[in-house]
């Protein structure tokens, strides 16, 4: 079976066709409102994780010095 003109191969035109569902615009639709939300919540997430890793490369840093002198 021949594809359309159109498209260089199948597999673009079943792309194009997948495209034309709803179920891809609600997706396009909910990834673009909800996109700063998870922008934020990544920021603050990984701010979260370097302020533990830091504690916890002082903390290490400190026991480390202190096992040393014994």
């Amino acid at each position: 079976m021949k594809h359309s003109p159109e498209f260089r191969s199948k597999r673009e035109e079943e792309r194009a066709a997948l495209k034309n569902t709803t179920g891809y615009k609600m997706w396009s639709i909910l990834f673009t409102v909800l996109y700063p939300f998870i922008a934020i919540f990544t920021f603050l997430f990984s701010g979260i994780v370097m302020f533990f890793s830091g504690i916890s490369r002082v903390l290490a840093y400190l026991f480390g010095r202190s096992s040393a002198k014994q």
